[in-house]
């Protein structure tokens, strides 16, 4: 069973935090503060945080250089996993991607289902790997971001979970690109 394991020591992460939404601005992005809130209350780093416009090349080119940056482990992405016309930011992460972690759409599902009932279809939120920087794409609505934090996140990016978690297997995440 899920637990946290007091005999490890914490070790903070650090997060990148970007909105994708062509009317939010930083006085009013609720899912960007509330994810920043909690990162930081779990004792982990903002990295960085941005708002680009629902355009799949800017997150994308957003996405590659974050993940170039050796300040940053993991990007958190909140809006455009919908199904308009406009939502693209599940695309754009897929562009970057070197593996995907199918099982994050699944537990996410999972976890909104409890919430907000069959409506947890809506949501295409996706997880992956790209040059050993972890990305997740989330909802755009605070409740969204909160569940995927609480639920599943703030767990996984917890060195001390068990029985495993992501922050252990870091320096592994790219080893395939290191000289033999």
């Amino acid at each position: 069973m899920s637990r946290i394991d007091e005999s490890r020591s914490f070790l903070p992460v650090r997060i990148a935090v970007l909105t994708v939404s062509d009317t939010r601005t930083p006085d009013d992005d609720r899912s960007g503060d509330t994810l920043v809130a909690r990162l930081e209350g779990a004792g982990h780093i903002l990295a960085a945080r941005d708002i680009v416009q629902d355009d799949r090349a800017t997150i994308a080119a957003t996405l590659r250089a974050w993940c170039a940056d050796p300040g940053i482990d993991v990007i958190l992405s909140t809006g455009g996993t919908g199904l308009t016309g406009r939502d693209v930011t599940v695309e754009a992460h897929r562009d970057v991607y070197d593996k995907e972690i199918d099982a994050f759409a699944t537990v996410f599902t999972h976890v909104s289902m409890a919430k907000i009932g069959t409506s947890a279809v809506q949501s295409r939120a996706c997880g992956g790997v790209a040059k050993g920087t972890y990305l997740f794409a989330l909802p755009g609505s605070p409740g969204a971001c909160k569940d995927a934090w609480d639920d599943i996140l703030a767990l996984q990016l917890d060195y001390r979970h068990r029985p495993c978690n992501f922050v252990e297997i870091m320096p592994r995440l790219d080893e395939h690109m290191r000289r033999k």
